[in-house]
């Protein structure tokens, strides 16, 4: 079920609501709302998944039965802070970028931003809009392209092997940006597309950063060394004082907490266990999508993979007179 001919290309949020609660109604779908899964393991007995979730409203338990278990929870499941010595000293502002919601706050504040993704990129635009003294940390070499650029590209790979893509577009941002080095920004030697299949570390959409990078609006820095009451002390040894300090250092993937037997497809870590092309599946009928780090089209392969997976375990089983 697409969103329709005259659907933009890129949907504003009450189309996209309307597209989910429409894609709901047609498929007779029954959420759960207001509830979060305490606890699941499989009955070695019954043969069958159980699954533990409390309704957040009322504290109630609901038990859910059932033949097969598909773990689609996402990456992005609690906020991760690193432990850098001396942070619990700071006394300025500390928070995730999970946290952040406008930059309006930081006018005039020295602010640290600590994570060169598509988060800390985008706030750190945001803090030099309102006005904010704004530095950030890029310690590993990153991809950016504009959004027109990854466009391209992604047409591009359905018809040009990746590394003729990869080529292409970083060509593009060459004659785009120019030498980034100088501004303390390097390009990993892998492509960009390269790298997301064999790492899942996606490529920064730029949507004005680089710019302000490149008038000095907003300072690269490297690694941080270590963190005191009011400053930041960092790799070259340069400190500087700091009033805030945003933390876009990603998330963690949360089911090990509650998945007993996570072990069936997922390591300690809460990485799969499996190599692409076989990472969806694990044991006992446990299934997970999403968690490939290869974007929204790793995701829908997961999900037709999964499905095609559960619909010919029961024919086969309707083949012999199983019940499920």
């Amino acid at each position: 079920m697409s969103p329709g001919p005259k659907a933009r290309k890129y949907m504003p949020k009450d189309d996209f609501v309307r597209c989910i609660d429409d894609y709901v109604e047609h498929f007779k779908i029954r959420p759960r709302y207001c509830h979060c899964v305490e606890f699941a393991s499989f009955n070695e007995a019954k043969g069958k998944w159980q699954v533990e979730a409390k309704d957040t409203l009322s504290n109630a338990i609901t038990i859910f039965i059932s033949t097969f278990l598909v773990i689609a929870t996402g990456e992005n499941g609690k906020a991760v802070i690193p432990n850098i010595p001396g942070l619990e000293d700071f006394k300025g502002d500390v928070i995730h970028s999970s946290q952040y919601k406008c930059g309006s706050k930081y006018k005039d504040k020295k602010v640290l931003v600590v994570g060169c993704g598509n988060s800390g990129m985008e706030i750190s635009y945001d803090l030099a809009n309102y006005g904010a003294n704004t530095s950030i940390v890029i310690r590993n070499p990153v991809h950016v392209f504009t959004r027109e650029m990854i466009h391209v590209a992604m047409h591009l790979l359905k018809h040009v092997k990746v590394s003729v893509v990869d080529c292409e577009i970083i060509l593009a941002a060459k004659i785009k940006y120019g030498d980034l080095s100088k501004f303390g920004i390097h390009r990993p030697r892998r492509g960009p597309f390269r790298l997301k299949m064999l790492t899942g570390r996606s490529p920064v959409i730029d949507v004005g950063t680089i710019a302000k990078i490149q008038a000095g609006e907003i300072k690269v820095l490297p690694g941080i060394s270590r963190i005191f009451e009011n400053s930041v002390l960092f790799e070259d040894q340069y400190e500087a004082h700091f009033d805030a300090i945003i933390f876009a250092t990603g998330y963690k993937n949360t089911t090990c907490e509650w998945l007993k037997d996570y072990d069936y497809i997922l390591n300690d870590n809460g990485y799969l266990k499996n190599r692409f092309p076989n990472h969806w599946k694990g044991k006992n009928r446990l299934y997970c999508a999403g968690l490939s780090r290869m974007g929204l089209l790793g995701v829908s392969n997961d999900a037709v993979a999964i499905v095609d997976d559960i619909q010919a375990i029961l024919r086969d089983w309707a083949g012999r007179g199983m019940k499920f």
